[in-house]
């Protein structure tokens, strides 16, 4: 029996303005059949402009889902984006990891967190006269609330921020509205969890 994979987030994880192939949580299932995993395609429970809330909202909409052998979850940027409360973040944020536990069978070890990509090096943001600086604060603290929480409960934390900085404003990285990732990029993501 195949391998399930349930990928819980936001416009990353559904691969805004790329093929469903290019979505990273599907570049991993392929990267993972090359190594000889027999595993199907995943499960994405992801919108565009989600925040955390949004995304509780749609696992409780999706049940019963049942059990996972491995669960992913990237979530948060749009709760900066908003100008949301980092306290607010870490308690959503939490609850959510919480669940990703219990969806993957209590078994944290079979959970990945992404860390929140810095749009703020974006053309988007650039065009859009966003305080680049302040974007990156509130990520870096948004960041390592998750992180904290993450690696306390024995998941997999995979920081792929410094891909988004150092690249993020590469045409080939991004997708055409100049502020979602290509599939170069979500390959570069792929690479990092497969490194871990």
């Amino acid at each position: 029996m195949s391998s399930r994979y349930l990928a819980l987030g936001d416009s990353y994880t559904i691969g805004e303005g790329v093929a469903g192939s290019e979505r990273w949580p599907e570049q991993w299932c392929a990267a993972l059949r090359q190594q000889g995993v027999d595993i199907g395609s995943p499960r994405i429970i992801a919108g565009t402009g989600w925040s955390t809330d949004e995304l509780a909202a749609a696992i409780d909409a999706a049940e019963p889902l049942g059990l996972w052998d491995r669960v992913s979850l990237q979530i948060g940027v749009n709760n900066q984006y908003r100008g949301r409360d980092p306290d607010n973040y870490r308690r959503e944020f939490t609850a959510l990891l919480d669940r990703a536990i219990a969806l993957a069978a209590l078994r944290p070890d079979r959970v990945s967190v992404l860390s929140i990509p810095d749009w703020g090096v974006t053309p988007f943001a650039q065009t859009s006269g966003r305080d680049r600086v302040l974007i990156a604060q509130q990520i870096d603290a948004f960041n390592a609330m998750a992180r904290k929480a993450t690696l306390a409960r024995g998941a997999h934390w995979i920081d792929i921020t410094d891909l988004t900085r150092r690249h993020g404003a590469e045409p080939l990285m991004l997708a055409d509205d100049g502020l979602h990732p290509s599939g170069a990029m979500y390959s570069l993501w792929v690479a990092r969890i497969m490194a871990r």
